[in-house]
């Protein structure tokens, strides 16, 4: 087993970090060992990691089994661009890139490999996971294989086969939610052998919980998103019209929305996907089905305009924001009758035990939006996790403290209503009809019942209807009136009510919020992961990520992340050796970018003065380096030792940095012109042809997709060598005549 020195290495090496987060390397160090590992920790935690890391220290390839080809596509593409040889196998791969990609597993060119269930229990897809040397096997999103669990997938359940096929295969079962019931699950229905249990903290520190009663749902997304308009969210609904009218509606008051759901066509749900994903759309109004497993880190917010279905599912949709560690909002639009809404479903369910659960589930939900506790204490309990404290400083409860208001009067009023409807008709009737008998209206039901005749009609007209609904389920949740199981809710008074009623006894209540304050995210535990920096620079650097993403055909965050940025926009790194030290930066992230970012960073201070914060060192002056073509000041001094006649690992070790840095200075010297140099210092003819072929089927924009297109046999300072002379050449060939006069 390597030793955590060498998984640091490699953590380092590969993804940038200096450090592991908690429970990581117990995970790493139980699967090396070849142990069966269940590992439940939140999104954000670095889930991907415990099985990426490890596949680069052990010998053969990794199995990933994943639910969505979003998933894998956003993962390769991330590895990739930190110099990991990985794969995915699904649909969307045909004819000659998929046996392309097969080809390579048959010569163990990747390390890991990614694959839908679906995928993985076809006919024959096990014998060739035998062929490939598979030596570990990761199953991402575990909780789908529990009926328990909120996002159910039969599918899942016939993974077993591969612990009875490959039984000397460690497997990992890695899930961000999963109560000890689901936990117990995924261990049977696995067939793991004594596995380890890691079970992480489910508190998100860094996130912020605020539950609003749901009024105008569409104008109260609107104003929050509009005082957010640089920043990405999802805002979740429970129909796919729904999806469509809130993108709409918000993408006509100029917010860059788009729909996702299952009934768009797969062309535009993609298109969309990746809109959002690249930072072309901020928000996307989405189905349930949206964001199970998106790689995407900088999600500011999650907006429930609809009553999830589950404390689960709600917990792993906001666990959707501030995957990256820095301050996010989770607001939910809550109303009572989307519960309604939710338990008329299940009528159409035939499995009375699934719907049972359902049901069970759905009131917990509707529980726990209700409730006047902490949300994080509610929230951490319902998976067995007790919070240390009464206030969180991180949700809308111990954020706002709610103002206590004699509500007497008023209460006396809405109970005296219900009373009368029962008493004229002897019959009840639901919140919202006794809502507009006090409010006056002039309804047919109101009319046919007479009960515009109660000395209750009108005596409420002077307070907003939304105020009458929110009083009346405050106080169905205090107990002063009851409300009948069945899907139409009816009303009478509890005893408690009722004696309130006769005797007039005072009611005190707290009042409820009905829109977001802009500072819900400034508590202690919002807080959490905040990093103060340049901000000006910082929206330098993310018009400069986005150009450099698009460029290559990835996000923005695979590029680097914002944490990364931000980072960068409070150091001011302007030398390799500072660069590195950033989180997020690892060898081939710093040849890949760092010359351009340090270069921009260079160039800002020129103008601005850099500025400090209280635990940084404030940095160096900018050097005063002549330019020499479009060549950085750091690169001149690469190429001055280079014509000193040093070589590559010399001029690495007398700068202190890494070999490939050096050549990545050497092939932008190459491209402006800088150095004299021929393609057959670096590679052959014969290599040159193969490099060309991939190179007009692939482009250039992404050495690491050319990389993968050639099988991985040629390393990154070559591809970087031969992009340097092709883009050298391009201005003499563009000049050219051809004999066809073209």
């Amino acid at each position: 087993m390597p030793m955590t020195s060498d998984l640091a290495t490699l953590l380092k090496e590969h993804f940038g970090y200096d450090s592991f987060r908690p429970l990581q390397k117990e995970i790493m160090d139980a699967s090396l060992a070849n142990r069966d590992v269940v590992a439940i920790l939140p999104t954000g935690a670095g889930k991907s990691l415990c099985f990426q890391l490890p596949a680069l220290a052990r010998e053969g390839l990794t199995l990933v089994i994943s639910p969505l080809i979003a998933l894998m596509k956003d993962q390769v593409d991330a590895l990739t661009a930190s110099g990991v040889a990985a794969t995915f196998l699904n649909s969307s791969i045909h004819g000659s890139e998929a046996q392309r990609r097969r080809s390579g597993l048959e010569h163990g060119q990747y390390k890991l490999l990614y694959a839908a269930p679906e995928r993985v229990m076809m006919e024959g897809f096990i014998s060739d996971l035998q062929r490939w040397n598979v030596t570990a096997i990761a199953v991402d999103e575990a909780h789908c294989i529990s009926e328990w669990g909120h996002d159910f997938r039969p599918e899942y359940r016939q993974l077993a086969t591969l612990r009875d096929r490959l039984p000397g295969v460690p497997f990992l079962a890695l899930t961000a939610t999963a109560t000890e019931q689901v936990r117990g699950e995924i261990i049977r229905q696995l067939h793991l052998h004594e596995p380890e249990v890691f079970l992480a903290s489910f508190n998100r520190p860094n996130l912020s919980y605020s539950i609003l009663p749901k009024a105008k749902s569409t104008r109260q997304v609107y104003e929050f998103v509009r005082q957010r308009p640089e920043e990405a969210g999802i805002v979740y609904v429970q129909s796919r019209k729904s999806a469509e009218s809130l993108a709409a509606a918000l993408s006509a008051e100029g917010v860059k929305a788009v729909a996702y759901h299952a009934g768009l066509q797969p062309e535009e749900r993609a298109a969309n996907q990746e809109a959002f994903i690249r930072d072309e759309a901020h928000v996307v109004c989405a189905t349930i089905a949206f964001g199970m497993g998106i790689n995407k880190p900088d999600v500011r917010y999650v907006i429930h305009a609809d009553l999830p279905k589950n404390i689960e599912g709600y917990y792993q949709e906001t666990g959707r924001a501030g995957r990256d560690g820095l301050p996010s909002e989770c607001v939910l639009l809550y109303s009572r009758g989307d519960l309604v809404r939710n338990l008329k479903f299940l009528d159409e369910m035939t499995d009375a035990k699934a719907a049972d659960i359902a049901a069970r589930q759905m009131r917990m939900m509707a529980d726990f939006a209700e409730g006047a506790e902490c949300r994080r204490v509610a929230l951490l309990d319902y998976f067995g996790e007790q919070w240390p404290g009464d206030n969180c400083g991180g949700c809308d409860i111990c954020l706002q403290p709610r103002e206590t208001w004699d509500a007497t009067t008023h209460a006396q009023k809405l109970l005296s209503c219900i009373f009368r409807i029962r008493q004229k008709s002897n019959f009840s009737t639901g919140l919202n009809h006794v809502v507009e008998v006090l409010a006056g209206a002039n309804t047919e039901k109101i009319r046919k019942w007479y009960h515009d005749q109660l000395s209750t009609y009108g005596i409420g007209k002077d307070t907003p209807r939304e105020e009458w609904a929110a009083l009346g389920r405050q106080l169905m949740r205090l107990g002063y009136i009851d409300a009948s199981p069945d899907t139409f809710q009816t009303l009478t008074l509890s005893k408690q009510g009722l004696a309130t009623l006769m005797n007039r006894t005072p009611v005190m209540l707290t009042r409820v919020p009905v829109v977001v304050k802009s500072d819900t995210s400034t508590g202690k535990v919002a807080k959490a992961g905040s990093i103060a920096c340049d901000e000006a620079l910082f929206a330098e650097l993310r018009a400069l990520r986005k150009k450099l993403a698009d460029e290559r055909g990835v996000p923005p965050y695979v590029v680097f992340g914002d944490t990364t940025l931000r980072h960068m926009c409070r150091r001011y790194p302007r030398t390799e050796r500072d660069f590195l030290a950033l989180p997020g930066v690892g060898s081939q992230k710093l040849a890949d970018y760092g010359a351009v970012f340090m270069g921009a960073i260079s160039e800002w201070l020129e103008t601005h003065e850099a500025m400090r914060f209280a635990d940084e060192t404030p940095p160096p002056p900018p050097p005063k380096m002549k330019s020499e073509g479009g060549l950085t000041g750091t690169a001149l001094e690469t190429l001055r030792l280079h014509r000193q006649g040093h070589g590559v690992e010399k001029i690495a070790s007398l700068r202190g940095f890494v070999a490939s840095t050096i050549h990545n200075h050497l092939s932008q010297a190459i491209q402006h012109g800088e150095l004299k140099a021929e393609p057959r210092d670096y590679f052959t003819a014969e290599e040159e042809a193969e490099i060309r072929d991939a190179a007009a089927a692939h482009g250039l924009e992404s050495l690491g997709k050319l990389k993968e297109a050639l099988g991985n046999r040629f390393d990154y300072p070559v591809l970087n060598y031969f992009r340097a002379f092709e883009q050298r050449e391009k201005p003499q060939r563009a000049d050219e005549s051809f004999p066809d006069g073209s």
